[in-house]
């Protein structure tokens, strides 16, 4: 019998009791409508490397126990086996559909072929599996199956999810899909993207194009581009222009960072279309194409409007989810993990069902803009982007979405592969500057005063780790951003086109900011490596860490040994890069994070004392500012993400 009570009428005692777990099976269903389907059940697709299976089956770990992908949406489980699809792609994540959705109730429909068995299950919030449905499976021919699961237990958490047992004979699955009966509007979205790296947008372009279900969802996809090497130019091009057909268009542009390229795409998806919805996607990903079904059919389902976002997955490691949802600390100005989320979590090692934290619901407050999707009505009443450039234009706009009654969910499953920031040197080239700049324009929009004072301490204590660490073009381009946020608001815009050339030419002369392929390229060495095993350790104690950063600071007040200049003393790989080795030597090579070359970092006592003095300076002028500037970026914040405003740019050449 299926349950029809609706969801206000259910007994709130009913927890965790069974009788909250309704559901039922029936055979013999017929085929539902595509606006029907909340989430497809799909597999690797043939280019994908094998490492990215566990995101879709849970099965045993030898090639000999494992199933056969026979296409995206059919499965070939060989006789004698037992795999699961409780599985990051494939499990359904019940509790983000019950606290954002109208859908209280979820059908899973799939066809089966063949003999065996097939077993729903759910999870609760802490982790625990309750087998929920079952039946045998035993049919020449295809024969069609379909399972009710109410969403009632699920506010704090759980997935739903079923598994396939086999005896003596195969059995098959195909056209799967988490499914519901409630009526939700059709609605189509315009996606886009900007490109600066034209060879990786053409490859997630001809993945996006590949889908036909996909594409029907899908009103236009714009490209905004802004780099040397124009993508029409590209090899590839022409493949994912026939697979899109007249639905894509390309800007070409100057490149006026993301925060303008994504503003292009939210505008024209805006003002010059009808679209229900905008998706903004980065153009260095591997794309899930599934997931813009997803994002798509959740916004759709929603109760009132939400920012759709698709979590992050490793793109060098492809098989880890490397951030489950994040948010914006007001009282830090920054973002970091949201509470209870999972970061770096590895599928293949440790699966769905046996990781306890993956099962609660986790609240985000922003997501990146790698991937994240807009109801037409969120931007048309929260405004475009800040003209940041880059860094803090995602998490800057939704705390203004949130502050309008637009909140942000990181919806699991709906997911892209990027590089994660942690093999990148963002923190310390030349973004350095726009983290530091946009960071405070976003604490002085939306935190409260105190955060004045963390602002203050934390950059001081970095600068101090920056000098001592010899990064003397980080120091100097963040002081730049300080002196620039300080300036005001006004020349925003402007800097879209100048920021980037002037902290370019900025860095240039800095021995830290230039990399050569590797440390081949120097004369070996001068020091004993295993001085190096005793500075690594990193202080913990308050007194300890006083002590050698005192040791370190006198150190580099000192002038430098006669041959440090012409041979580093040390050869430091990027992770050992730390301001308790490096502030105790007059020079080294330093490797990239993402190892891609090093670069020789001399030690300067003049250029230390110089940034150090500028810098105690600019933080004194901050503290004693900062309420007038919180004042007069508010007051601009109209102005600045104003399609106006931003049509302006867009118009010049």
């Amino acid at each position: 019998m299926t349950d029809r009570t609706p969801r206000e009428d259910r007994s709130p005692a009913a927890g965790e009791s069974k009788i909250s777990d309704v559901t039922s099976m029936r055979s013999g269903t017929a085929d539902v409508s595509s606006q029907q389907v909340l989430q497809r059940v799909v597999f690797p697709r043939s280019e994908d490397p094998l490492d990215v299976r566990p995101l879709y089956i849970d099965e045993p770990a030898s090639l000999d126990s494992a199933a056969t992908v026979v296409s995206r949406r059919r499965l070939l489980v060989p006789a004698h086996r037992k795999i699961s699809l409780a599985s990051y792609f494939n499990a359904f994540p019940a509790s983000y559909w019950k606290r954002w959705t109208k859908v209280d109730e979820v059908v899973l429909r799939l066809k089966v072929k063949g003999a065996g068995r097939l077993d729903v299950y759910r999870s609760k919030a802490n982790g625990d599996s309750v087998h929920l449905q079952g039946t045998p499976v035993d049919s020449e021919g295809w024969t069609s199956l379909e399972f009710r699961v109410s969403l009632t237990p699920f506010e704090d958490g759980g997935w739903i999810w079923f598994d396939l047992f086999t005896n003596d004979v195969p059995l098959e699955i195909d056209e799967a899909a988490w499914t519901t009966d409630v009526p939700l509007p059709k609605q189509q979205v315009v996606i886009g993207t900007t490109t600066m790296r034209p060879a990786d947008c053409v490859l997630a372009l001809q993945t996006l194009g590949e889908d036909p279900q996909v594409m029907e969802v899908v009103q236009r996809v714009v490209v905004a581009d802004q780099g040397p090497q124009k993508i029409r130019d590209t090899e590839g091009f022409d493949e994912a222009a026939r697979r899109i057909g007249d639905k894509l268009h390309v800007i070409e542009q100057d490149n006026i960072g993301g925060s303008g390229g994504f503003g292009r795409v939210m505008y024209e998806g805006i003002y010059n279309s009808d679209a229900d919805q905008v998706m903004v996607i980065d153009d260095d990903i591997a794309l899930e194409p599934d997931g813009v079904l997803r994002a798509n059919a959740f916004a759709r389902a929603a109760t009132n409007p939400v920012i759709v976002g698709g979590q992050m997955l490793n793109l060098q490691a492809r098989s880890r989810l490397h951030t489950m949802g994040e948010v914006v600390d007001l009282g830090q100005g920054i973002w970091r993990a949201a509470p209870g989320a999972v970061t770096d979590h590895d599928f293949a090692k440790k699966p769905l069902r046996k990781t306890t934290k993956l099962h609660q619901r986790i609240h985000s407050t922003y997501n990146g803009w790698w991937m994240c999707l807009f109801p037409r009505e969120v931007i048309e009443r929260t405004g475009l982007p800040l003209p940041l450039f880059i860094k803090h234009d995602d998490s800057e706009y939704s705390l203004r979405a949130g502050e309008r009654g637009y909140p942000t969910v990181t919806l699991p499953g709906a997911a892209i592969w990027h590089m994660p920031w942690t093999d990148k040197n963002d923190a310390t080239d030349w973004t350095a500057y726009f983290h530091t700049r946009n960071r405070l324009i976003l604490a002085a929009l939306h935190s409260p005063d105190v955060v004045k004072n963390n602002i203050i301490k934390q950059g001081l204590k970095l600068t101090l780790r920056h000098l001592l660490s010899m990064e003397y073009s980080t120091v100097a381009v963040q002081q730049k951003a300080l002196e620039d946020f300080m300036a005001g608001p006004e020349g925003l815009f402007d800097s879209l086109r100048t920021a980037l050339p002037e902290v370019r030419e900025l860095r240039k002369d800095y021995d830290d900011a230039k990399t050569l392929p590797s440390a081949r390229e120097f004369p070996p060495p001068s020091a004993n490596p295993i001085m190096a095993e005793g500075l690594l350790k990193p202080p913990v104690n308050p007194a300890v860490i006083a002590a050698r950063a005192s040791k370190a600071l006198l150190h580099n007040l000192k002038e430098p040994a006669k041959d440090a200049g012409e041979r580093p003393q040390l050869n430091v790989p990027a992770a050992s890069a730390r301001w308790f080795l490096l502030g105790n030597l007059d020079s080294a090579t330093v490797s990239n994070a993402d190892g891609s070359g090093v670069a020789f970092r001399r030690r300067d006592p003049e250029e230390f004392r110089r940034l150090g003095m500028r810098a105690m300076a600019n933080y004194r002028r901050l503290g004693q500012e900062w309420s007038r500037l919180c004042a007069v970026y508010r007051a601009a914040l109209p102005e600045l993400t104003s399609p106006e405003s931003w049509k302006q740019v867009f118009d010049q050449k």
